[in-house]
């Protein structure tokens, strides 16, 4: 079954060329947007570790257990979580919520397949619009002496 996500952040960031784990995770979240300049306290970053942690555990972890270990209230963690539970990257269980992949790299993956999906339906409603609108279709070539 494919789940569809509604929205998924992705910024351009400059990573600094420092080698430290801390600063490339921080670096790999504010680039999927888990934070900004809102969250001051990096909330939506500590949960993400703490379900980076309980990926290694190989097992859900529940709201409270995050609120608790991350010294956040659980309101702030739903929040959260259901943030990013829209954007694709945790998935709820019965017990508990748990990272959509068990690495980042496959996380990545799976992200990459949901926009390449988006993509493509979007692509296909293009088409139909273009035809609908009597717009032309033209190839590479065409358009490259248009802009000529």
């Amino acid at each position: 079954m494919i789940k569809e996500f509604g929205r998924v952040t992705i910024i351009k960031l400059r990573k600094t060329g420092k080698k430290d784990v801390n600063i490339d995770l921080q670096w790999f979240s504010k680039s999927l947007g888990l934070f900004g300049d809102r969250d001051k306290e990096k909330s939506c970053f500590r949960i993400f570790i703490e379900l980076l942690k309980s990926t290694r555990r190989n097992r859900p972890t529940p709201s409270d257990e995050i609120a608790f270990r991350t010294n956040i209230t659980r309101a702030t963690v739903i929040h959260h979580l259901n943030r990013l539970i829209e954007s694709g990257i945790v998935l709820p269980t019965q017990t508990g919520y748990i990272l959509r992949s068990d690495n980042l790299e496959g996380l990545i993956e799976e992200l990459k397949k949901d926009v390449i999906r988006t993509l493509n339906d979007l692509k296909d409603i293009a088409s139909e619009l273009d035809e609908e609108l009597g717009f032309e279709k033209r190839n590479k070539q065409e358009k490259m002496k248009i802009l000529e």
